[in-house]
C-alpha cells in the first residue's frame, strides 16, 4: 500500500504503521508504541490548524500576511485579518481567497473598545475565535530616548504591549469557557536585550515576554487548554527595519520566520526565540560583567549601533494619531 508523506514535515505516515482512522482499531495495538505515540502527535500538530477560525491583528502586511497565507494552505476554516490599512486589507483579501475564506475588519488596536465592537463582529460573522496571532506593531524612529515624544512613546506601548494585552483580555475568557484555543503573541528578540536608540520598542517587547509567558502560567495552574505561545524574532526583512544595521546575525527571511511562528503553535510551543543562537548572547550577558558584555558585543560586535543608519518603511502611508513617523501594523522584530 502507498505511503503519505506530510507535506510540511516530510515524514511518511504509512496506513500499515501508526495512522489510525476510527474505523481502523487494530493499529493501536501496535508493537512500537513510542513510535505510535510520535506519529499521533504529528498527526495532532498538523492539524492544528485544519477547520480552525484563524484571526491575525497586523495580518495585512509583513509575516502576519504570510502566515494568514499558510494557515489557509492548512486548511484554517476561516482567516480573520484585523489591521489599521483598509487597502491593504482588501488586497490581501483578493490574494488569499483563492486558498479559502477570509474575513476583514478595520481594527486599531490601541482603542479598547473597537476591539470590543471588532470582536463582536467577528463572532456574529465568523463563529467563535480558535487560534489569535498578534502581529500588530509600530517603531517610531532611532531617536534617543531624551529625543522622543510623549505621543511616540505613549504610542508604541500602547500599540506593541498594552494592545496584545486588551486583545486577550477580550477574546481569553470565551475560550476558557470552551476549554480551547491559542494566543500566540509576537514579541521582538529586542524584548531580551537592551537596545539603545529603541528603548521604548524594546520595553514595550520586553513587556510582551513577561506578561505573555505569565498567563501561560496562569493557563496552566487553571488545568485550562487553552495555550499561550510567546515569539521573541529578530529583524525580520519586512521594510519595518529598513537601514539597520545586523553584524552578527542576519536580517531574518519572512518566509522562513514565518513558517518557524506555524510551527511553534502547532508543537505548542512555550517560547521560541528565533534564530535560536540569540539566546547565546543573552547567556553572555548573564555570565559577564556588564562593563565587559559592553564592550564585547556593543563596541567590538556593534550590536548597540544597529539602529545608527535606521530609516523604515519610507513608502508607508499609514500614520497612527499621535506618531509622526509610525509604521504600518505589522510584526516588528
Amino acid at each position: 500500500m502507498q505511503n503519505f508523506h506530510c507535506v510540511f514535515y516530510d515524514i511518511p505516515i504509512s496506513p500499515h504503521r501508526g495512522f489510525i482512522s476510527p474505523h481502523n482499531h487494530n493499529d493501536a495495538t501496535g508493537s512500537d508504541p513510542v513510535g505510535l505515540f510520535l506519529r499521533l502527535l504529528l498527526i495532532g500538530m498538523i492539524m492544528k490548524f485544519k477547520d480552525a477560525n484563524v484571526l491575525i491583528t497586523g495580518g495585512a502586511s509583513g509575516i502576519g500576511r504570510i502566515m494568514g497565507r499558510m494557515a489557509l494552505e492548512k486548511g484554517a476554516a476561516k482567516l480573520i485579518i484585523w489591521d489599521i490599512n483598509e487597502k491593504n486589507i482588501e488586497l490581501v483579501k483578493g490574494e488569499l481567497s483563492v486558498l479559502g475564506k477570509v474575513s476583514g475588519y478595520r481594527v486599531d488596536v490601541s482603542d479598547k473598545k473597537v476591539i470590543e465592537e471588532a470582536y463582536a463582529a467577528t463572532v456574529k460573522e465568523c463563529g467563535a475565535v480558535d487560534i489569535v496571532i498578534q502581529c500588530a506593531g509600530i517603531v517610531t524612529s532611532n531617536a534617543t530616548f531624551d529625543k522622543l515624544t510623549t505621543p511616540d512613546i505613549e504610542r508604541t506601548m500602547m500599540i506593541n504591549a498594552i494592545a496584545p494585552m486588551n486583545v486577550a483580555h477580550v477574546m481569553l475568557p470565551d475560550m476558557i469557557k470552551r476549554d480551547k484555543g491559542h494566543i500566540c503573541n509576537i514579541a521582538s528578540a529586542a524584548g531580551m536585550l537592551s537596545m539603545p536608540k529603541m528603548s521604548v520598542y524594546a520595553a514595550s517587547k520586553w513587556s510582551v515576554i513577561g506578561w505573555s509567558d505569565s498567563v501561560r502560567i496562569e493557563l496552566h495552574d487553571m488545568k485550562s487548554k487553552v495555550r499561550f505561545t510567546t515569539v521573541a524574532p529578530y529583524f525580520i526583512n519586512t521594510g519595518m527595519f529598513d537601514g539597520v544595521a545586523s553584524p552578527i546575525f542576519p536580517i531574518l527571511d519572512p518566509e522562513h520566520t514565518a513558517r518557524k511562528i506555524i510551527r511553534s503553535i502547532e508543537r505548542n510551543r512555550n517560547f521560541r526565540g528565533i534564530p535560536f543562537g540569540f539566546h547565546f548572547i543573552r547567556l553572555m550577558e548573564a555570565i559577564l560583567p556588564s562593563w565587559l558584555f559592553d564592550f564585547v558585543f556593543g563596541t567590538i560586535f556593534g550590536i548597540y549601533h544597529t539602529m545608527d543608519h535606521f530609516t523604515g518603511r519610507k513608502n508607508d502611508n499609514t500614520k497612527h494619531p499621535g506618531s509622526k513617523n509610525s509604521g504600518n501594523p505589522e510584526v516588528a522584530a
